[in-house]
């Protein structure tokens, strides 16, 4: 009789040791996910650690609305073997703990085992490119869209300097892409630069740096952004219209297909924050492209809506999904409106 309970008592803690165990894992891990370890590293050894994600924060904001939260957590979801790294322009070292107790899904999101966040610091991040000499010169009061152009620069820089997919903060993942040097078409003979990706040092990046700088026209919107990506491209490819849900192909480079990230185009971004009939599957996109540029309107996601947006938040960044509801419900007397 002793000795059966004995098993039973050692099959017990076993049990409860595996439960602990997994409790330790970030969400989505079945035992085949590594303790958590991230606090032992620093930047430098962050940005070293091959494919990356990479988000970026260039105004001073510090508590980044649920959006970009809920595009931050997906891409950790999908991407849970790569680093996840959010750079804020506002932030200082010591300012991260502060920041995390005022903004709790900011604090959620952080405790995912592969999302680091850390400051931009462009002055550091523009040495040894073409970059730096524009930006010692640059006189940024007279810029009007300077948080633009400066989130322009720093994308084109990281990724040059640490290879990797960028990502603008309204882009939501829902699978992996396939391809490690890619530019994301808005149309067949336009592309966008909210979305690409490159392997460490590559030349086309290399180039793009030097045309920024050799064709700055800081009153012209998106002309070190997408235009900038556009007539790189053009120089190099002969683009021709998309056949069905085929990508095109040029000196190693893939322009995908706007499906891939834009499957309800600029024109009709509202219909993200409208009731579908039913969620529709987008089988041939890996991320969903939210348009917050356009949302002059101001429209959020709303808790209980069952809008698509809604819909897509439960599905790709439950963390910062279940945030609102929580912050919702804790509110007494107040209807089911958290929005982001």
């Amino acid at each position: 009789m002793l000795r059966d309970i004995q098993v039973y008592l050692c099959i017990f803690f076993v049990f409860a040791f595996g439960i602990f165990y997994e409790l330790s894992m970030e969400p989505g891990c079945l035992f085949d996910c590594k303790p958590k370890y991230k606090k032992f590293l620093n930047e430098e050894e962050v940005m070293t650690q091959g494919e990356k994600i990479i988000f970026l924060e260039t105004t001073d904001r510090l508590q980044p609305p649920p959006l970009v939260l809920c595009s931050v957590e997906s891409a950790a979801r999908i991407y849970l073997d790569r680093p996840v790294i959010f750079f804020m322009k506002g932030l200082d070292n010591n300012t991260l703990v502060d920041i995390k107790s005022s903004c709790p899904a900011l604090s959620a999101i952080s405790t995912l085992k592969n999302v680091f966040i850390f400051p931009l610091k462009m002055d550091i991040l523009f040495q040894d490119t073409p970059l730096l000499p524009w930006y010692l010169q640059i006189n940024t009061t007279k810029e009007k869209y300077w948080v633009y152009i400066s989130s322009d620069a720093s994308r084109l820089a990281m990724v040059w300097k640490y290879g990797g997919i960028y990502m603008d903060t309204d882009v939501i993942s829902i699978r992996r892409i396939p391809v490690a040097n890619f530019l994301a078409a808005e149309s067949s003979k336009f592309s966008s630069n909210g979305i690409f990706g490159f392997q460490q040092h590559n030349w086309f990046l290399w180039g793009c740096m030097k045309n920024f700088v050799e064709n700055y026209n800081g009153d012209i919107w998106g002309n070190q952004g997408p235009f900038l990506m556009t007539r790189m491209l053009k120089g190099l490819c002969n683009l021709t219209d998309f056949q069905n849900m085929e990508d095109q192909r040029c000196h190693n480079i893939s322009f995908l297909h706007p499906h891939r990230f834009y499957p309800i185009s600029y024109p009709l971004w509202e219909k993200y924050y409208e009731v579908w009939d039913s969620m529709p599957d987008f089988n041939y996109s890996y991320a969903l492209h939210l348009w917050n540029f356009m949302n002059h309107k101001k429209k959020n996601m709303t808790v209980g809506s069952n809008t698509l947006v809604e819909n897509i938040y439960k599905m790709y960044c439950p963390t910062t999904y279940w945030t609102l509801v929580q912050a919702t419900e804790g509110s007494k007397g107040t209807p089911l409106n958290k929005t982001s």
